[in-house]
């Protein structure tokens, strides 16, 4: 098998033993796993291969890209591990039309700066993002920090590339807005896990890089508040706001623990923080008045004002450096960090209509303690999408206690007309809930469309489908 392998991408790029370790693990820690062999491809070409060689001696292939994924996805035990950090080229960035053609190997944040240098935006964003692929990213439909703004990555992809089961290229790298030509392939691969094809490459939306931003922490009596002030900043600002995140006092006390040179957002501590963004694109909202103020800041600090005067704010501040910024996002972009600092935690990733938030958080508030009393929750939430991360403590490793958590979470979640999943994908970690809460016909679609494309079952086994 080896010797095969290594016929088909290099005898470097076939990686076994030792040499494996950094392809052994997720990257929570949680899974742990021992694949056949790692692969490298440098090319489709090469996937291909790999892919056909695959399905023809029946052998099981798990696809990965930055490893960065929380729900167990990547899990390679007894199977042939194939890499796509090798197909790292962006191969065209054209901001006239604002697009980047790149492969599934590119960094995040590499195709930010790429973008960045020709004043341009690729909006997803997340903790991850200096890890993160771009091929991950599309395979679990990746969410973020902009979601409210730009939408999830399925809405910033017009085509991609991705080799079948049977070895054979889709090469629907569209760069059309519009192409309704049949069933949309697209859609169909991404947020599909690796399970139904491996994406090579994609063609992505670039936007325009906004000339300001202003940014601000701000708390306020309630979350009813703080939607209030969401839609204020979105009529002021003409839908401008990019990021609008919720963190209670939990999360703040315990990144200053971790990090003890963080400060406090506020002088006096606060239950409800909010980090709000408003980005501008036009001229006329990002260009330097006499008052040496851009009007998106001024946009936020009347609306921030008002809503001080009519008491539905309690403190605010805003930055007044990139500097000043950058403390705000690095506060709430070590979520992951947080969460991941005591063991055993429950990473419950769930969205909610946005003013079910907080009837979710008080009913999780009640639940919780009945089933385990020495528990603590720590949240972070996309308040602006509605996506709570709903990270649970417990005080032991007991599975049936996990799994009775996870059910309250998921019929607190459903009782207000959510969802269980929200951007982490299902991977391995949440086949229990896809089997317990998916519509059973939805499910046997899902397993149709699966036995269809991929017979033999050897794209990424026992993920997503329970």
């Amino acid at each position: 098998m080896i010797n095969e392998l290594a016929a088909l991408v290099g005898e470097a790029n076939v990686m076994q033993g030792e040499d494996m370790a950094r392809w052994s693990s997720d990257w929570t820690g949680a899974y742990r796993f021992s694949p056949l062999a790692v692969v490298r491809p440098g090319s489709t070409a090469e996937v291909a291969a790999v892919v056909k060689w695959a399905n023809e001696t029946d052998t099981t292939i798990v696809p990965v890209s930055g490893n960065t994924g929380l729900a167990g996805g990547t899990r390679a035990d007894g199977a042939v591990m194939l890499s796509l950090d090798r197909m790292n080229q962006i191969r065209d960035l054209r901001p006239e039309a604002r697009v980047a053609i790149v492969e599934a190997g590119v960094i995040l944040s590499n195709l930010h700066d790429a973008a960045d240098a020709v004043d341009m935006i690729f909006p997803l964003t997340f903790g991850a993002k200096g890890s993160a692929m771009i091929g991950g990213c599309l395979s679990t439909n990746a969410g973020g920090s902009n979601v409210l703004r730009y939408g999830n990555t399925r809405d910033l992809v017009l085509g991609i590339e991705a080799v079948m089961p049977t070895g054979e290229v889709v090469e629907i790298m569209s760069e059309l807005h519009k192409d309704n030509s049949g069933y949309n392939l697209k859609h169909l691969l991404i947020g599909a896990e690796g399970t139904l094809g491996i994406i090579t490459a994609a063609v992505l939306k670039l936007h325009p890089k906004p000339g300001a931003y202003a940014t601000a922490m701000v708390a306020t009596p309630s979350l009813d508040e703080a939607l209030v002030l969401l839609n204020r900043l979105q009529e002021a600002t003409g839908g401008a706001v990019e990021a609008f995140e919720y963190m209670p006092r939990r999360h703040i006390e315990v990144h200053q623990q971790i990090n003890p040179s963080a400060r406090e957002p506020f002088e006096t501590p606060q239950d409800i923080n909010i980090l709000v963004e408003v980005g501008a694109t036009a001229p006329r909202d990002c260009t330097v008045g006499k008052d040496g103020q851009t009007p998106i800041a001024a946009y936020l600090e009347e609306t921030l004002m008002a809503m001080f005067e009519e008491g539905m704010l309690l403190d605010a501040v805003v930055a007044q450096s990139e500097a000043q910024r950058q403390e705000m996002w690095e506060r709430r972009e070590a979520s992951a960090e947080i969460a991941m600092s005591r063991k055993p935690f429950i990473a419950n990733d769930i969205a909610v209509p946005l003013d079910k938030v907080a009837p979710f958080l008080k009913t999780m508030a009640q639940r919780l303690p009945e089933l385990d009393p020495a528990a603590e929750e720590i949240v972070v939430a996309h308040l602006g999408d509605g996506n709570v991360h709903y990270t649970v403590w417990q005080s032991s490793e007991d599975a049936a206690l996990r799994d009775s958590i996870m059910e309250a979470v998921e019929d607190v979640a459903l009782s207000f007309g959510g969802s269980f999943s929200a951007e982490h994908g299902i991977g391995t970690s949440k086949l229990p809930s896809m089997q317990r809460r998916k519509n059973p016909a939805a499910i046997a679609a899902m397993k149709a469309i699966k036995a269809a494309l991929d017979p033999k079952g050897i794209l990424n086994p026992g993920k997503l489908l329970p």
